[in-house]
């Protein structure tokens, strides 16, 4: 199918592109990857009388750490999160989504932000783990930080005001003495996934574990934060989605977590190979 007729606007700073979604008005869409916008075109679902490519935008295409958090900007291609040195030493759970998301094709053009921005609820990448981060929304009015677990309300939505793009994704910093992990099932490589978590255990100063955890659903994500009594929450929600008791039983040692595993990396795997494996019989 052929989109109607557009103007084809091409903006070489952020205050441009703010200008032009001023200035046009809802007739005024940002192209970015093009994932969702592109399909909706060509189905007329969205029909923009002009097209703002913000893929020129250097200042947008950066990973680096201030003030304790990672931020990704939203035109950082999705290959470069693998090669980055800053990902690859701190933050094992985004590195292993990297290396998931689609195919390496789609993972060398398309931005980070772009794939955030998806109309439609992301199926590859879940948060890193909660507290999940949040991302910086630019508009006329300034910029404004939103949680990353409120940015999509509903399918085909985002909390994106008209005049407004998403410019930067923010991620914490992993706690000292933890580890990580994410772990997709897919038919096929570059499939959404049909069941998939991350994880991350972390002790404090007391030896005390911490479990943070996400499963991915077909339609959401179920998140749990703490040590033993989160644990336990954990294991009685898998219970009431008709898991035997058994097989949970061997996850969690008294403390909540698997205590033969020898670092806090090996425990979130350990962890999640099952829990993953458990929610893919479900779906």
């Amino acid at each position: 199918m052929i989109p109607p007729a557009f103007d084809y606007l091409t903006p070489q700073s952020l205050s441009e592109v703010i200008g032009l979604l001023h200035q046009h008005g809802p007739d005024a869409k940002v192209l970015a990857g093009g994932h969702s916008l592109i399909p909706a075109m060509r189905l007329r679902f969205a029909e923009p009388c002009h097209l703002i490519e913000i893929s020129g935008l250097e200042d947008l295409s950066c990973i680096r750490e201030a003030d304790g958090l990672l931020r990704i900007g939203a035109m950082t291609r999705e290959a470069d999160l693998e090669d980055s040195e800053i990902v690859q030493t701190g933050y094992p759970i985004l590195l292993d989504t990297a290396k998931m998301i689609a195919d390496p094709q789609v993972r060398n053009l398309a931005p980070v932000g772009a794939t955030s921005r998806t109309v439609i609820l992301p199926m590859t990448i879940p948060p890193p783990c909660p507290p999940c981060g949040q991302v910086e929304i630019t508009g006329q009015g300034g910029k404004r930080i939103v949680p990353i677990d409120e940015f999509f309300p509903d399918f085909f939505t985002t909390v994106l005001d008209h005049g407004e793009i998403l410019t930067e994704i923010q991620i914490p910093a992993p706690p000292p003495n933890s580890g990580g992990a994410y772990l997709k099932i897919e038919c096929k490589v570059g499939d959404d996934a049909g069941a998939a978590g991350a994880a991350q255990v972390s002790w404090d100063e007391d030896a005390e574990p911490t479990l943070q955890a996400v499963l991915q659903t077909h339609v959401s994500y179920v998140a749990f934060i703490g040590s033993k009594k989160q644990a336990r929450a954990l294991k009685e929600y898998l219970q009431q989605e008709g898991i035997p008791g058994k097989r949970l039983d061997a996850l969690y040692a008294p403390a909540g977590l698997d205590l033969h595993a020898k670092s806090p990396g090996e425990i979130a795997v350990s962890v999640l190979a099952e829990i993953v494996q458990l929610q893919a019989q479900l779906s």
